[in-house]
């Protein structure tokens, strides 16, 4: 499953997404979705794709960050090559900061955040243990 969640973020760092360990959903901050779209569209299926393989690797069992960073460049370059935006957001996510977080110091999220389930996102997943 997919969540959406505004988990805040600025220029000190922000989380693009969760995956809580031992179950079946990625929490995805909307913060930087909503960001990017109004700075650079063109990237906001890259940075999807680039956030959603990251979490799909640590599903798989690579929890640690470092491993996690290193096998979704390897993915990225094989798949895309070098100078795909998938592939750049693998490289170095920090140079689309500016990108991807609201210029505003100091902004944190609520205490408990809001979190919306993206509707048939794998439903192919879910028959053989949800009736």
């Amino acid at each position: 499953m997919l969540g959406l969640a505004n988990l805040g973020g600025g220029y000190q760092g922000f989380v693009g997404a969760f995956f809580p360990i031992a179950t079946n959903i990625i929490v995805m901050n909307s913060l930087p979705l909503k960001r990017i779209k109004e700075t650079d569209p063109a990237l906001y299926k890259p940075y999807v794709f680039h956030i959603l393989l990251h979490e799909y690797v640590h599903t798989l069992g690579i929890i640690d960050e470092a491993a996690t960073r290193a096998k979704v460049y390897e993915i990225s370059l094989a798949t895309f090559g070098k100078e795909h935006p998938v592939t750049q957001f693998a490289a170095d996510l920090s140079r689309f900061v500016p990108k991807l977080v609201y210029p505003v110091y100091g902004w944190k999220p609520q205490e408990e955040y809001q979190l919306e389930l993206v509707k048939g996102f794998d439903k192919s997943a879910t028959s053989s243990y949800i009736g």
